[in-house]
């Protein structure tokens, strides 16, 4: 099989004839149809992120349909449609059992532990799969699975976001553009969308932000505290950097909460530690998402309550992975979200 594979960090991916994988008890291998092009690819390319092992195929935002399936994966058949969840865990653990399984203590996540899906093919758990409803395309169930349901889950289960509260959206990539979505979609009754670049900022007024702001002209916490006259009851930050942690925390209103998405390496600063007595501050951080936030999510778009239609910016064949890394470091297009189609041209 074809596959896209990662020898170095910020070498170009190189596009290898690899043999199919051995499927062990509990495993099947899917026909990838499309793979999400995540952030988080784009940090183990260039080696901010650790990887496992190298070579390794990269991608967890994964469709398909079931190819073949190993001893013990009787719940699947060929050729059924499914979305492959990027983590896999391990059913039993603590937080498995209280359906946190997002942070399963020994959970491997495909394209970082495990070879992911820039390939033709992918190995995973059969636990991992849950079923792609007729009705939704193999590009739009991709990307349910991490740049929906992680948002989802950043809102509804860490930032227990309530109808009628006000949200700031701190960076409108794919996570935060979708964030946007789902916070007018969950009943928030102010949305603020704040970036640096101005057709990020306009595409999330479309989707549905009350308020933008362009944090190159104005500093947001103060433009946040302006446009809600004492700040937000929730701050989402999707960026994973120390300063727009902090101003997504000097915008929260007294009791407000902060959530962090943004995955980045260097250290943030707080507060005092008296200002989030007084003020009763809640920084909380968010993980991926569960298997229930993905049902819902999916039942979102089944229904067409959640439109996704205009989330995939741009399509490319599986020999243009290393492209579609470059396109979304440089911002090329201010995408929502890339997806590689790896049998595109077969």
């Amino acid at each position: 099989m074809l596959a896209a594979r990662l020898h170095s960090p910020g070498a170009p991916l190189k596009i290898e004839d690899c043999p199919l994988p051995t499927l062990e008890p509990g495993e099947v291998l899917v026909r990838v149809a499309a793979c999400g092009v995540c952030g988080s690819d784009l940090h183990m390319w260039r080696g901010a992120v650790p990887v496992r092992k190298t070579p390794i195929v990269l991608g967890h935002e994964i469709a398909g349909t079931v190819a073949a399936c190993g001893p013990e994966s009787s719940t699947w058949k060929a050729d059924d449609a499914v979305i492959v969840r990027a983590g896999a865990s391990c059913g039993n653990c603590r937080h498995c059992r209280s359906r946190r399984d997002n942070l399963c203590s020994g959970q491997r996540v495909l394209g970082m532990d495990l070879d992911g899906g820039f390939a033709r093919y992918v190995k995973a758990p059969a636990a991992s799969l849950v079923p792609l409803p007729d009705g939704i395309p193999s590009e739009i169930g991709a990307i349910l699975a991490d740049a929906v349901a992680t948002p989802f889950h950043a809102l509804t289960e860490r930032g227990a976001l309530q109808p009628g509260e006000s949200v700031a959206v701190f960076g409108c990539g794919g996570l935060g553009t979708h964030a946007v979505q789902l916070a007018r979609l969950l009943g928030a009754g102010q949305v603020i969308a704040i970036d640096v670049r101005q057709p990020a900022l306009e595409r999330a007024r479309e989707l549905g932000a009350h308020e933008i702001v362009n944090a190159e002209s104005e500093a947001p916490y103060k433009a946040v505290h302006r446009l809600t006259e004492g700040g937000v009851d929730l701050a989402l930050e999707c960026v994973g950097q120390p300063e727009t942690i902090t101003q997504a925390v000097r915008s929260l209103r007294p009791g407000g909460r902060a959530v962090i998405v943004g995955m980045g390496q260097e250290p943030i600063g707080l507060p005092p530690p008296a200002l989030f007595a007084w003020r009763e501050y809640a920084v909380l951080g968010s993980f991926g998402s569960t298997r229930a936030d993905l049902d819902r999510v999916i039942e979102l778009v089944k229904s067409g309550t959640l439109d996704l239609s205009g989330s995939i910016s741009a399509r490319l064949p599986l020999e243009e992975a290393s492209k579609a890394l470059e396109m979304l470091e440089s911002k090329e297009g201010d995408p929502v979200r890339l997806v590689i189609l790896p049998w595109e041209g077969v």
